[in-house]
């Protein structure tokens, strides 16, 4: 849906660039940028810039980049016309639209108070008469009434319909109860009942304060049951994009943050004073939810559940969230299940002395790698110490190296010299393996050129060079469009760049906002790529270069005119020899 360029230039100066993307990433000022970890891929180094001059922002490291609308598109998932509504929301500003347009971010909108008023009316039937046996469950559980208030959590009655029927006195239609994933289609009759149902309700609560979903737990041990029953994926719940309790560990000082596996994990925790707990929804860590949390930490400490299936999970969650760029620390359980168990047999300060010392995630993996062999066999000793050298050889630094591979010779009564060329092979082989997956990229000039994104491709490189240079001089410098009245951009080579020439031009002539931050009607990658322009293009633009770059663009168009002629000439004569040989 197109906008009003007027709208579009009030909407970007009520919402800077700085203020829009610091909602969300933790930003320092270094020169006239800022920077600051990239939400959108794990990294250790900030490499995510953001320029209040230009209104853009744009990442070294991924490469992505745009506005504001475009950071909203990114990090919401939003269409274009819903990222301007949610930016209109955030200053205040009513959108001209054609009300009969129903958007995606409305239906979200209804969504998120839909399932507000499915927490009040969970919680409300908690203390409820026919919620007493949950509250008598919760409380025994050691979960006081401020800790359910604080949680909001609720009560499912043991009915078909409590729910639905309570939405629907609220207005809410049943399409948007089915689209809420809180009820269950009939197959045979198409009637709706509730999803959930005599279930502790525990509200998923986003990091800006929506209730997205939830999770609702059996008080009763029965085999046939589930345990717990979550949302399923809708319009405004991914499980692999949100974390419990984040929307209040978030807000910790404690500087790091602890995750568990359950929701009832995290809350004990939250009770005991540990209020930087977040759990994951129901299924395995994901990459998603890693980056989610490096925005609010750089260290995080696991706490899984000490049987296999924990430590399984363990290990994988140990390189998504290294590679997110976070510190990983393993704590394990002693004398207890879960962290639940352990603060109600030994109390907080336990539980802190356990915290203190937890181990790092590479004296967590040496020690299970001790496990795993009896070294008291040779055979199986060789066997320790190869999976040890191959763990160390990730490590980055020499003295890492080196202590660590001390510490397993030791172990294992071997020579520290020994262990140090073990670990020297398994360097190099890595190091090798590397070189080769590096030496299969296709570094051909062509290749190294072209933009990033396949969906964008320079036909003409020599052209789209110079149109490249265009763009970024005149974005840099507005009022170079005064000397390009000549230059159409149906001349370039590029349909991309000649779109944004187009719109460039236009809106200087109509005296509108010339920046990056208002291009419309592209997408995230073309975004990405006219972000990263103004960003690799640092000459200082002047008059004489861009009449170069309009002199190169408008040969290239007139060789491909010429070119386009002799092909046409050439066919033509064909034609004619072939009919001279019919007749």
């Amino acid at each position: 849906m197109a906008f009003p360029n007027a709208f579009i230039d009030e909407l970007i100066a009520r919402n800077p660039i700085e203020d829009v993307v610091g909602q969300y990433v933790s930003l320092k000022r270094s020169g006239g940028n800022l920077f600051g970890l990239c939400p959108f891929h794990g990294e250790k180094t900030a490499s995510f810039s953001v320029s209040p001059d230009k209104g853009i922002y744009y990442c070294f490291g991924c490469h992505k980049g745009g506005g504001a609308v475009n950071f909203m598109m990114e990090i919401e998932g939003l269409s274009y016309p819903d990222a301007v509504r949610a930016l209109a929301k955030r200053a205040g500003m009513e959108v001209p639209e054609d009300e009969q347009y129903q958007s995606r971010y409305r239906r979200q909108e209804r969504l998120w108070a839909l399932h507000k008023e499915a927490a009040r009316f969970f919680h409300s039937c908690l203390y409820a008469p026919v919620g007493k046996a949950a509250l008598d469950y919760a409380l025994g559980r050691g979960m006081p009434k401020s800790t359910l208030t604080t949680f909001g959590i609720g009560y499912a009655p043991d009915s078909w319909t409590a729910l639905v029927d309570a939405m629907r006195k609220k207005g809410y239609t049943d399409q948007e109860l089915k689209d809420s994933g809180l009820v269950t289609e009939s197959r045979k009759n198409g009637s709706l009942f509730d999803r959930f149902r005599d279930r502790l309700m525990f509200p998923i609560i986003d990091v800006r304060g929506n209730v997205i979903g939830f999770g609702g737990r059996i008080m009763k041990n029965d085999p046939g049951t589930a345990k717990y029953l979550n949302s399923p994926e809708t319009l405004i719940f991914n499980k692999r994009k949100n974390l419990f309790a984040l929307n209040l560990a978030k807000k910790s000082k404690l500087g790091y943050l602890i995750l568990v596996e359950g929701y009832m994990d995290a809350i004990a925790l939250h009770q005991y004073g540990f209020d930087c707990a977040v759990a994951s929804l129901g299924t395995a860590l994901t990459e998603d939810g890693a980056v989610l949390l490096s925005r609010y930490t750089d260290q995080v400490v696991l706490i899984y559940d000490g049987d296999q299936a924990g430590q399984n999970a363990t290990k994988r969650a140990i390189p998504i969230l290294e590679k997110a760029g976070l510190q990983v620390k393993v704590l394990q359980m002693r004398d207890a299940k879960d962290p639940d168990e352990y603060l109600k047999k030994f109390g907080a300060e336990r539980f802190r002395q356990l915290l203190e010392e937890s181990s790092n995630r590479v004296e967590y993996q040496l020690g299970a790698i001790y496990r795993k062999y009896d070294i008291g066999q040779d055979d199986q000793r060789v066997k320790y110490l190869q999976e040890c050298a191959d763990l160390i050889s990730t490590l980055p630094g020499a003295v890492q190296r080196e202590v660590y591979g001390g510490r397993v010779a030791e172990i294992a009564k071997i020579s520290a010299d020994a262990m140090k060329l073990e670990i020297s092979r398994a360097y190099k082989r890595r190091q090798y393996q590397n070189k080769k997956k590096q030496e299969k990229i296709d570094l051909s000039p062509q290749r190294t050129h072209q933009p990033r994104s396949r969906d964008i491709r320079y036909d003409n490189m020599r052209s789209a060079m110079a149109e490249e240079a265009v763009i970024a001089m005149v974005l840099k410098q507005p009022e170079l469009l005064e000397h390009t009245r000549k230059l159409e951009g149906e001349k370039f080579s590029s349909p991309l760049l000649g779109k944004v020439y187009t719109q460039l031009s236009q809106r200087y002539r109509q005296g509108l906002e010339v920046s990056a931050g208002v291009l419309a009607e592209l997408s995230g990658e073309e975004m990405s790529h006219i972000t990263g322009i103004c960003q690799r293009q640092q000459a200082a633009p002047s008059e004489e270069a861009l009449q170069d770059c309009i002199r190169t663009i408008e040969q290239e168009n007139d060789r491909g005119k010429v070119s386009s002629a002799e092909d046409l000439l050439a066919l033509r004569n064909k034609m004619k020899e072939s009919k001279g040989l019919k007749g």
